[in-house]
């Protein structure tokens, strides 16, 4: 009786700390090959809703979460998606949960996409406070939180995690046609190499991002002032 308790009882455990991640709603689905997942800017016009999905339970697998989301998003031809805030009884939006939140789902043609050109993005883990130094200047990420500085073209950034084994990288951007996208951290994390969003180009404690996982962090993390 004792052993059935116990089962019964990492059972209960382990279904409340699940997270399920399923389409909530299909409007309609789309043909597209796109393997990109892009978050859509406000100011996109010509975008095409096609349904939300719906993310119940917390998890500090961001890619995990990022890897499902991408899977529900492709099954009806999404490219490009946004929050989709819970709402207060008088209308105004809730703050993101983490626990449970909405993502809605477009395609965009190509053509439309808004892109963000010329910046420099870290991210920090999703359950620790992380230091960090860019070009000798100090900054404390919060949990769950990024910060943003523009990149000038030409010019050498270093980027170190202030850790007595952590990791310094050193990037030169030669233009800013593109954003550039790092996660300081000093979980071990796997690299996704099958280009459905996923990690690459590990370094130590300093992780570089694919820019649709990136994006997706940037939507469900807080933005730090510089």
């Amino acid at each position: 009786m004792k052993n059935l308790a116990l089962a019964l009882s990492i059972f209960c455990i382990s279904f409340c700390n699940a997270q399920n991640v399923y389409l909530s709603k299909v409007e309609k689905t789309n043909d597209n090959t796109d393997k990109f997942l892009y978050k859509k800017a406000e100011s996109v016009t010509g975008a095409e809703y096609l349904g939300e999905i719906e993310v119940q339970g917390f998890s500090n697998d961001d890619a995990e979460v990022f890897s499902l989301i991408y899977k529900k998003a492709k099954e009806i031809g999404a490219n490009t998606f946004s929050l989709k805030p819970f709402e207060n009884i008088d209308g105004t939006p809730q703050p993101l949960n983490p626990a449970n939140y909405r993502i809605a789902l477009y395609y965009t043609p190509k053509e439309n996409l808004a892109v963000q050109k010329g910046r420099l993005y870290v991210f920090a883990s999703s359950d620790k406070d992380q230091k960090i130094n860019i070009n000798k200047k100090d900054y404390v990420l919060a949990p769950r939180s990024y910060l943003t500085l523009d990149i000038i073209p030409g010019e050498i950034y270093t980027v170190s995690t202030k850790k007595l084994l952590g990791s310094t990288i050193k990037v030169q951007p030669k233009n800013n046609e593109e954003n550039l996208y790092f996660q300081a951290s000093s979980a071990k994390i796997k690299s996704d190499t099958s280009g459905t969003g996923g990690l690459n180009l590990k370094s130590g404690d300093i992780i570089g991002l694919e820019k649709s996982f990136a994006e997706f962090l940037s939507l469900i993390y807080s933005q730090n002032k510089p």
